[in-house]
């Protein structure tokens, strides 16, 4: 059997430069780029170093850490023992996660029963996995792989930086009172432009016992103005704190939003209340998030001291 080592150099130097990557992006570091080439040149020279019997003591269980210690080591540098541990962690959860891509993968397209049990051998009581695969399947895996675990880090990274913007919300209109969760948007800067009174916006499918359900219709297909218009031929309780707010939309030209004067708006952050008078609440007729994680946008203003 042939074994091309330059070959083997130069993959090893890819996957490894791969998983130096996006590490350091799971981290949100900027190493050089030769710190990166110097650290997978110095693993990729490691696994060619399997081919020479004498030296198998190298490839104990010691020495395999230590060399992924150096490695990290190499290419992202040492600032302090924790810095080190965190890329560390996510050094070695990044090849956990290539590693089964590669293994899933082989066995998903593998045909037959008959070709799973070639791979397996039973000797001295001990079951032996024999993996077969071209390098191109091994660094489509691995990419594959690769890309579904920077993708589920994306999301949950959203998902942590949404959750640590929101809030609970309880709007008293009268006697009615309506709770929520909401978003705290630094983006929304939507005022009444009359009084300069902030706009929170709301689903109005929140307050669908108290708006006829021509009303709601109504807000869906963005034609509040008529319904605005029509007012007097069916009277609303609460007509006198119904407001016409002007906003620009995405992609789109001037529109109006349906908004509601509360009594007061209650908003809970991270153990802080923050109560409101002044504050209108405009009525969006679509879901905010799919998800349905908030129900609000707040704005930045209710939120301040």
């Amino acid at each position: 059997m042939a074994i091309y080592v330059d070959i083997m150099f130069l993959r090893e130097l890819l996957v490894d430069g791969a998983i130096l990557s996006t590490t350091a992006w799971a981290r949100h570091l900027k190493p050089r780029p030769w710190r990166v080439l110097v650290a997978s040149s110095v693993g990729a020279c490691y696994v060619v170093l399997m081919f020479f019997p004498q030296l198998t003591f190298l490839f104990t269980f010691a020495v395999k850490v230590a060399m992924s210690f150096l490695i990290v080591w190499i290419a992202f540098g040492f600032a302090s023992i924790q810095h080190f541990i965190r890329n560390i962690a996510a050094f070695y959860a990044v090849n956990f996660v290539a590693a089964g891509a590669v293994l899933g993968l082989y066995y998903l397209f593998m045909q037959g029963s008959g070709k799973v049990w070639k791979t397996i051998a039973f000797v001295n009581g001990n079951m032996h996995v024999e993996l077969k695969m071209g390098l191109f399947y091994l660094v489509a895996a691995f990419c594959i792989g690769l890309y579904i675990y920077r993708t589920v880090l994306t999301q949950k990274r959203e998902r942590e930086l949404v959750q640590t913007h929101l809030a609970e919300v309880k709007v008293t209109i009268g006697e009615r009172i309506q709770t929520c969760v909401g978003l705290v948007d630094t983006g929304n800067q939507l005022y009444d432009p009359l009084t300069r009174t902030p706009v929170m916006v709301m689903e109005a499918s929140l307050w669908q016992d108290d708006l006829p359900e021509s009303w709601l219709k109504s807000i869906r297909d963005a034609q509040v103005d008529r319904l605005v218009a029509g007012m007097d031929e069916q009277p609303f309780v609460w007509q006198d704190r119904l407001r016409l707010v002007p906003f620009r939309g995405v992609n789109r030209g001037s529109q109006f939003m349906l908004a509601i004067k509360p009594d007061a708006v209650e908003i809970t952050r991270e153990g802080q209340v923050f109560e409101t008078r002044k504050v209108l609440i405009g009525l969006d007729g679509g879901k905010l998030t799919s998800d349905g994680a908030y129900r609000a946008i707040i704005h930045p203003s209710m939120v301040q001291q």
